[in-house]
């Protein structure tokens, strides 16, 4: 009851609320008015809710992934994704029936940047894929929406810390977010494979994109690609229970330990778990159950590569870098679909 009353985003996907004097469920997080404590119904899943006679709420929608972009948003964002080289202006949203403070909030929360600021950076995305491709300065920063090169380069400085010249031969990883049930996830490819899968709210997102920059040698620039849609797809359905494997391909910077627990903890069968200890033993370690946990920590593909899987000798969950409550629930939806 404390976390719905406070409204406390890190039980958004672990419980709903039906309000019984209005036949609605809400996510915790919801803003509408709280109900009294007595009028309240707790559920685990939004499915207990629906089939108890509750309607979902239209403030917060409890039907959709964490993260969704909602409704008003969705015109903007195709327009986005269909012309990366357009150079927005207020006066665009505004004639979308968009008032620029709202769009600029939205961005701001979800993706820690402006909406300005997010489109200059698909737009600089777009022109160093295409001098990565083997076109000329010029024609990328024309092609991308800038009138000048001179205006191109101090732009590209700005965000990407280094001039074209010295981008040209440096790997490219886009990074979106992703929606899902638990909670948005930011999602960072190749033009060919997964190198980045972690929750947004975790604590050391940070640390660890800089860790694949300097791994990877990269620049990283919002966007998509193939891989990051067959991400999303592949994990929405592993949300819905419908599946157990992944395929979508991975590339996995770091030390030889790491990459063999790693590899170690892709073949945890679905719906199992197994502790520390016995994944060291596993691998010929069998007092190294502490650097297979440091290994297990270091791991930047949540979820496919599943460190959800390991937990400790006495059964309990150990620390997990998107939440021990995550944690929890990931374990859940596999082992209900068993």
């Amino acid at each position: 009851m404390t976390a719905f009353m406070d409204r406390d985003i890190t039980y958004d996907g672990i419980f709903f609320t039906g309000v019984r004097t209005t036949g609605i469920f809400c996510r915790p997080t919801c803003t509408a008015k709280k109900p009294k404590p007595e009028n309240v119904e707790f559920f685990p899943t939004a499915r207990d809710a629906l089939f108890s006679g509750y309607r979902p709420c239209k403030r917060c929608h409890p039907l959709e992934a964490v993260g969704s972009p909602p409704n008003w948003l969705a015109e903007l964002l195709n327009e986005i994704d269909s012309n990366p080289s357009y150079r927005w202006r207020d006066s665009d949203l505004r004639n979308m029936g968009l008032h620029p403070d709202r769009v600029r909030r939205w961005f701001k929360q979800h993706h820690n940047m402006t909406f300005h600021a997010y489109a200059r950076a698909r737009r600089l995305g777009m022109a160093l894929t295409e001098i990565r491709q083997g076109s000329s300065i010029a024609p990328a920063a024309f092609n991308s929406g800038y009138e000048s090169l001179s205006g191109f380069n101090e732009a590209f400085r700005q965000l990407l810390g280094t001039s074209p010249c010295a981008a040209q031969g440096a790997p490219l990883v886009v990074v979106q977010q992703i929606p899902t049930l638990l909670g948005p996830i930011i999602a960072g490819a190749t033009e060919n494979k997964l190198c980045f899968l972690e929750f947004a709210d975790r604590r050391m997102l940070e640390k660890q994109l800089k860790t694949l920059h300097t791994r990877l040698g990269c620049t990283i620039v919002p966007g998509t690609n193939p891989i990051i849609k067959k991400t999303h797809k592949e994990l929405k359905a592993y949300f819905q229970g419908k599946l157990q494997r992944f395929t979508v391909p991975l590339l996995t910077p770091g030390s030889a330990f790491q990459q063999r627990v790693w590899k170690a903890l892709q073949e945890i069968p679905y719906g199992t778990t197994t502790s520390y200890g016995e994944l060291a033993r596993k691998l010929g370690l069998p007092a190294g159950h502490r650097a297979v946990a440091r290994a297990n920590g270091d791991n930047r593909i949540a979820i496919i590569i599943p460190c959800h899987r390991v937990i400790n000798s006495d059964g309990k969950l150990a620390g997990y870098g998107g939440g021990v409550w995550r944690k929890q629930r990931l374990i859940d939806i596999e082992r209900s679909q068993l």
